[in-house]
């Protein structure tokens, strides 16, 4: 029997995308960010392959090499990006699929550490740039607090208290995170000084946030998520970059008032927003939330990370 007789009628590897809560723009100074996987994913199958990947992160890997196919419609609404990290998940997905038909164990602990540096290399390749956050929690699932220092990633798994409440809700605009990175960086060669500050407000916000989660105490991760949001509508303004939107801090004022916080996932710009509570978000919010363009959207933490399914 051929060994392509062989090969299993169908082989498909999953990547979760990501929400960042705390750590926007902090983490590519330093600083510790918090991402949590979601339930939304992009599906590769090890069997069904292309070249040259019209998906420029997964060609980053590959070259023209024969890469997984990935569908990564989960990770869209109507056409347009979620902002869970679809690049990412997409790279994560075909790079284990590739790995997993080649029989390696892609659960394994020094199986997924080889996978998340080859797709951080490719991703940062293929963005120009970035932390690699994206990877991280598409290749090891769960809430995770991850950093960067000189250079090494480092990512470790988090526990989110109980009591707090995540609801993620869609802005309806998709947001170009280059575009807003291009602005801040314009920011720092303009007024190192003023950009220094801005970044000395999130670390310290970013810092908190992980600080209360290794406490397991949610009304202080909501407060030091409150003052990340705040540090980053600052930035946004001082940057000229629409970081926080006007629905975003319309939002953010009524969360305060619940006793929660709203805010920008991640680099912010649109796609969506997170509330973060110790109850969930009162009728009175979700309505005003969808009187500005903005709807829940159903995510959980998805806690397996890339996997066969």
């Amino acid at each position: 029997m051929s060994a392509l007789a062989e090969e299993p009628a169908e082989l498909r590897v999953a990547a979760p995308g990501k929400l960042v809560v705390t750590g926007g723009y902090a983490v590519l100074e330093g600083a510790p960010a918090i991402v949590v996987a979601v339930d939304r994913h992009a599906v590769a199958d090890a069997w069904f392959l292309v070249s040259p990947s019209p998906l420029r992160e997964v060609h980053a890997a590959f070259r023209d090499e024969l890469a997984p196919s990935v569908d990564v419609s989960a990770l869209y609404e109507g056409g347009s990006k979620l902002g869970l990290g679809s690049s990412a998940a997409a790279l994560v997905a075909a790079l284990g699929a590739d790995a997993a038909a080649r029989g390696e164990d892609i659960r394994r602990t020094t199986t997924r550490a080889a996978l998340f540096e080859r797709a951080r290399r490719a991703h940062g390749e293929a963005q120009g740039g970035g932390s690699g956050i994206d990877v991280a929690a598409s290749v090891y699932g769960g809430a995770l607090c991850y950093s960067v220092v000189r250079g090494t990633a480092f990512a470790h798994a988090v526990q989110l208290p109980e009591s707090l409440h995540l609801v993620a809700f869609w802005s309806g605009t998709s947001a170009r995170t280059s575009d807003l990175l291009a602005r801040v960086r314009t920011l720092r060669d303009a007024d190192p000084d003023r950009h220094r500050t801005h970044m000395k407000a999130l670390t310290e916000a970013s810092t908190a946030a992980v600080d209360a989660l290794d406490g397991g105490d949610a009304p202080s991760f909501i407060t030091a998520a409150r003052a990340f949001g705040d540090s980053l509508a600052a930035l946004g303004d001082a940057a000229g970059a629409p970081i926080s939107p006007p629905a975003f801090r319309e939002l953010a004022a009524r969360a305060a008032g619940e006793g929660a916080t709203f805010l920008p996932s991640g680099a912010g710009g649109g796609d969506v927003g997170l509330f973060l509570g110790t109850a969930r978000p009162s009728c009175d919010f979700r309505v005003h939330a969808e009187s500005l363009g903005m709807r829940p959207v159903g995510l959980r933490v998805d806690y397996d990370g890339v996997h066969v399914l």
